[in-house]
């Protein structure tokens, strides 16, 4: 007389659990960063709480847009190479961009970069820059 292993038992249940909890989860940091992005978009400055490297990841934004205030040009920074814990904010790491063009120029590191929005592309011809809102640029 044989039993039926738990596997048997709960282990469908136990994986369609968990794959709505991975989905709810990744819906939950999606709305989160398109939230952050509308808030930066729309008030022009450093929204916090912002959501995490990890988060952002998850969602699918693999891309932090970058604006530089001394030579106005906006550039795309992958998040999957930032050398930071997943855990840490977005909205700390404008401390850390620097534009590459001013700093060469000036001969010393330019630090006066502004965040935008994040992106799940880099910016190309066919995914231009954010725009600010209500209709700049």
């Amino acid at each position: 007389m044989g039993t039926k292993s738990r596997e048997s038992i709960y282990g469908a249940s136990v994986r369609a659990a968990a794959e709505q909890a991975a989905e709810a989860r990744k819906a939950a940091d999606r709305l989160a960063c398109q939230a952050w992005n509308a808030r930066m978009l729309g008030f022009r400055g450093p929204a916090q709480p912002s959501p995490t490297l990890g988060d952002a990841l998850n969602a699918g934004y693999g891309y932090l847009e970058v604006r530089c205030l001394g030579c106005d040009t906006n550039q795309t920074v992958a998040l999957d190479i930032v050398r930071r814990p997943k855990c840490t904010p977005v909205h700390e790491l404008e401390r850390y961009m620097r534009c590459k063009d001013c700093s060469q120029v000036r001969g010393y590191p330019y630090k006066r970069s502004h965040l935008v929005a994040l992106r799940p592309t880099k910016i190309s011809a066919s995914h231009p820059s954010s725009t600010w809102w209500p209709g700049e640029r």
